[in-house]
């Protein structure tokens, strides 16, 4: 998924860490985050970090002591724009107007000390593992300016704990870190390159994270991880996301629980159970199945065939009413034929689902697919991108326009910025920043209000509708 350049905070947690604005001890930092929504979590603790160090947080990079850039290595395209955010910086700080500048996450995990001869001019580099350090690093940034260091520390045997975060998302929804690392080989990805071997957080110290959450305003967590059904596999020994869904829907104060990031190799009838049974937990999910056509799956190591993801989809429709499911494609992998292309067409044609995303296959030269035979051009994984996404684009519009007439709930994430007294929220077939969105009218909704929406329109992908009766 490309990186997405996130804002500065909007909000403090209940932890003590001072929020963005406060006096500095120290000095004043800047913040750019980009990637996924576990680099996020990344960033946010970071961010903690720094504010709880005696950093004061100030929006912009202008004038201030230091930047630190949070940066996403997965494919070429993240890595090019994790580049140019760096050599925007340095242009600051060469024109003195940026003191130093940190560059922190998986760009700098997987190209290490190659990235110095990249970008000279940055004053420090830390890993992904290197984070609960940033203060430090920050320190010999501003102070130790001629000497360059880079911090880079082993993965951890346990998992990271994520309290004490200075969000970046809005006060009402936060993603919730549930382990770290992948054991999957696919030949396509450098993720465990860079994150290392999975590690389960356990399940009391996630409940205690999403309580902090909770006390700060959540109302939606979004449960990340890079493999959640994975979740558990090392350190119990069989996998517990369906306990870990089951304990989150007894938090207090969190009204939705939304899962990401399901691959389809673990999946239970226990976990379909907790999907299907408990109150909080949204009929949503997101489950990357990347082809269909099983010598493609074979080449890519998914470890999972046809016939096993259409028996899973069959399960999981049947048990789940109003499920959305949102799924990844990658088109023109290394020796996908016409036929190959053309049964996923057929496939996705049939599938219906609710939320899709399509990107061509990214040459990864750290990765097993680098070496293998009949690579496609460029032009080619383009065109076949184009033509899964007209087929889906036929398939969300009459999703949409099917939801015309019904109620929904939604949340609101805020005022709609061109209509006064509409808002804008999300169903729940919608993920923030990925999904879609509804265009709700009403007065006196404010962020995080859940409210029943009946729905009158639908434009395109999105929707647009009327309150119905009081949010809560």
């Amino acid at each position: 998924m490309p990186p997405k350049t996130r804002s500065l905070p909007l909000t403090s947690p209940d932890t003590g860490a001072p929020p963005a604005g406060s006096r500095a001890e120290k000095g004043t930092f800047a913040f750019v985050s980009l990637g996924c929504p576990k680099n996020l979590v990344d960033s946010e603790r970071m961010l903690g970090k720094l504010a709880q160090d005696g950093y004061a947080l100030q929006a912009g990079a202008d004038g201030a002591d230091v930047v630190v850039i949070n940066t996403c290595g997965f494919i070429e395209p993240a890595r090019q724009e994790s580049l140019g955010v760096i050599r925007e910086m340095l242009a600051l700080k060469e024109q003195g107007r940026v003191g130093a500048v940190v560059v922190a996450g998986c760009l700098a995990e997987r190209n290490k000390e190659l990235l110095l001869e990249q970008v000279p001019q940055v004053d420090q580099i830390v890993g992904v593992f290197g984070r609960e350090e940033i203060g430090g690093v920050v320190d010999r940034a501003v102070t130790q300016r001629d000497e360059q260091r880079s911090l880079f520390r082993p993965a951890p045997v346990r998992a990271l704990e994520d309290t004490a975060r200075l969000r970046i998302t809005p006060r009402h929804y936060a993603y919730l870190k549930v382990s770290e690392g992948c054991d999957r080989l696919c030949t396509y990805c450098a993720i465990p390159k860079m994150r290392g071997k999975h590690v389960t957080k356990p399940i009391e110290e996630v409940i205690r994270e999403a309580n902090e959450l909770a006390r700060d305003g959540v109302r939606e967590l979004i449960v990340v991880a890079q493999d959640t059904t994975y979740y558990g596999m090392d350190l119990y020994g069989r996998s517990r996301l369906a306990e870990l869904l089951r304990e989150l829907n007894k938090v207090d104060g969190i009204e939705w629980v939304r899962v990401l990031y399901a691959y389809p190799e673990h999946f239970t009838d226990e976990v379909v159970d907790a999907l299907a049974s408990t109150a909080k937990v949204l009929p949503y999910l997101d489950m990357p199945l990347q082809h269909i056509s099983d010598r493609v799956l074979r080449r890519m190591v998914r470890r999972v065939d046809r016939a096993q993801t259409e028996a899973l989809l069959g399960r999981l429709r049947k048990a789940i009413p109003n499920l959305a499911i949102r799924t990844t494609f990658i088109t023109g992998f290394p020796g996908e034929t016409d036929a190959d292309f053309e049964e996923l067409r057929a496939f996705l044609t049939d599938a219906k689902f609710e939320r899709c995303g399509v990107f061509p296959y990214s040459l990864e030269p750290d990765t097993p697919a680098a070496k293998l035979d009949g690579h496609i051009p460029e032009e080619v994984k383009l065109a076949r991108r184009d033509a899964l996404m007209e087929v889906q684009q036929q398939v969300a519009f009459a999703w949409a326009a099917s939801q015309v007439g019904r109620e929904l709930e939604a949340i609101i994430d805020g005022p709609d910025p061109e209509f006064a007294n509409h808002f804008v929220g999300r169903t729940h077939a919608d993920s923030p920043d990925i999904d879609c969105a509804v265009r709700v009218k009403g007065k006196g909704l404010r962020p995080g209000d859940l409210v029943t929406v009946k729905v009158t329109a639908a434009d395109g992908y999105d929707l647009a509708g009327r309150a119905v009766g009081r949010p809560r």
